[in-house]
């Protein structure tokens, strides 16, 4: 007999599984210590007009499947109403079977706003659209509230230096009762591809610390000053969006020609891109040890494939995808020259192309040490890798090589409010995997060991690892 879609048992498979997750994973907060949610709406504690304001603005996993439905981009990112724009989504959604996407427009609807009986599609799209738009409008929807109804404890945002950071002060100033956090995103620092748009960034950086930049050292002086300002506004962590890591050999006299080129407008060779963005991620990575942070490095996306996409729309619009580059021999000897010296931070590991699975996993525990409890982390599943498959391969093969106990967990990477219930299927997900391997013996029957390490992994583990205040 076909068993319930999205039942209270959704995912769990034994009897096992769903103790654990009922009685343990359920009952957690959440620590949702990497998001790409918008750090002033938290601050004007906004409210959503409709549901597609809350749901498919800046969503660019919906708008690859529109686009992969034969939905026009008028209906996605163009002039179309929002309610139109909603329309061509709930005509898309059945489509998206099997897709995490699936899963998680039923799991945001029915925890966000109690829709338990009905599925999206085009005959029920107007009634949620309705329903769901009446309730955001409410201050019981607004968006500190939709962080309180998702049981979330500390959530980080992610900005790059040149940021004020008045939203973080405007929440810390409110006394929000949830910690929100920014992380340090020097990406566009590292950016060396386009001089032109480096140069703008630079100026700005000029303007911002109020000093000229004509060299190496000026440069990395001024990104000193940004990264103590972001630690004096309670940043612990920061973010680097790459497509590998770089570890070319380099000298300061070397580097400092490259700044020259780069400030007179003259581009460079791939010899020179490599050299200063090998010099950028060593002088950034001691920025974090000596402040304490953590570093996360999220490996191994191609961005903006498409370029009549890209001159129309820009980035962060759907047309990224897996990169294939070389990760391993850059990625030791980036991790290894740091560690020479005892100046590697802890450090977090995302792969995007599950190629790269193993050697993620493999390569955290070289340089794990110094006493921390799980100093080397392999990060969870990535974006593309963010379903289910992904993410029962991400715990299986940190299982097999590392310590899976001693991971930290889940994390949303999602611009959305709505976008919580991610940390929900992820614990159904381990949950069903340690339950399955209780009932065919292969872990023993011992509840309050699993589930004190299920409780960690949801929660405690990332509370302890990452040095940002709860309290």
């Amino acid at each position: 007999m076909a068993k319930q879609f999205l039942t209270e048992d959704f995912l769990l498979q034994t009897e096992t599984a769903r103790n654990l997750y009922h009685e343990h994973a359920e009952k957690m907060p959440v620590y949702d210590y990497h998001s790409h949610l918008p750090a002033y709406q938290i601050a004007s504690d906004h409210r959503f007009e409709n549901l597609t304001q809350a749901w498919l603005y800046g969503d660019h996993y919906k708008w690859r499947a529109m686009r992969t439905n034969g939905t026009g981009e008028k209906y996605i990112t163009g002039k179309a109403d929002d309610y139109e724009k909603f329309e061509k989504w709930a005509q898309t959604v059945p489509y998206c079977i099997r897709n995490p996407l699936y899963h998680w427009t039923a799991l945001e609807l029915k925890n966000t706003f109690g829709i338990k009986d009905k599925l999206l599609g085009p005959e029920t799209a107007r009634d949620i659209y309705e329903t769901c738009s009446e309730m955001l409008r409410t201050p019981e929807f607004s968006v500190r509230n939709l962080i309180r109804k998702a049981n979330v404890k500390l959530v980080c945002t992610t900005e790059g230096p040149l940021d004020s950071l008045e939203h973080h002060k405007k929440i810390k100033r409110d006394h929000f009762d949830i910690k929100v956090h920014t992380a340090f995103r020097p990406d566009k620092a590292m950016a060396v591809e386009d001089v032109t748009a480096l140069n703008v960034f630079i100026d700005k950086l000029e303007e911002v610390c109020n000093m000229e930049i004509t060299n190496f050292h000026l440069y990395i002086e001024a990104i000193r000053k940004r990264h103590a300002y972001f630690h004096e506004n309670g940043c612990r962590l920061s973010d680097h969006g790459l497509d590998t890591a770089f570890a070319e050999d380099y000298t300061e006299k070397e580097i400092d020609k490259i700044v020259s080129r780069i400030r007179s407008g003259k581009d460079l060779d791939l010899s020179q891109c490599l050299k200063f963005k090998s010099a950028m991620m060593v002088e950034l990575a001691l920025m974090d040890y000596e402040s304490g942070w953590v570093q996360q490095l999220h490996l191994g996306a191609l961005r903006n494939n498409s370029t009549r996409m890209f001159n129309t729309l820009g980035r962060d619009i759907g047309c990224d995808s897996m990169g294939d580059l070389e990760i391993a021999r850059p990625l030791s000897k980036f991790l290894d020259g740091l560690d020479k010296g005892n100046k590697l931070p802890k450090t977090i590991l995302y792969n995007l192309n599950p190629k790269d699975n193993a050697l993620c996993a493999t390569m955290i525990g070289n340089f794990q040490g110094g006493s921390i409890p799980g100093k080397m982390q392999y990060g969870s599943a990535w974006w593309f890798l963010d379903q289910k498959d992904g993410m029962t391969e991400q715990i299986n093969v940190l299982s097999n090589m590392g310590l899976l106990s001693r991971f930290v967990g889940m994390l949303t990477d999602s611009r959305s409010f709505l976008s919580f219930p991610r940390h929900e299927y992820f614990r159904r997900i381990l949950c069903n995997i340690l339950g399955n391997d209780v009932e065919t013996g292969l872990l023993p029957d011992d509840l309050d060991m699993l589930g004190k390490i299920v409780e960690d992994i949801c929660f405690n583990n990332a509370k302890n690892y990452f040095p940002m205040e709860l309290d």
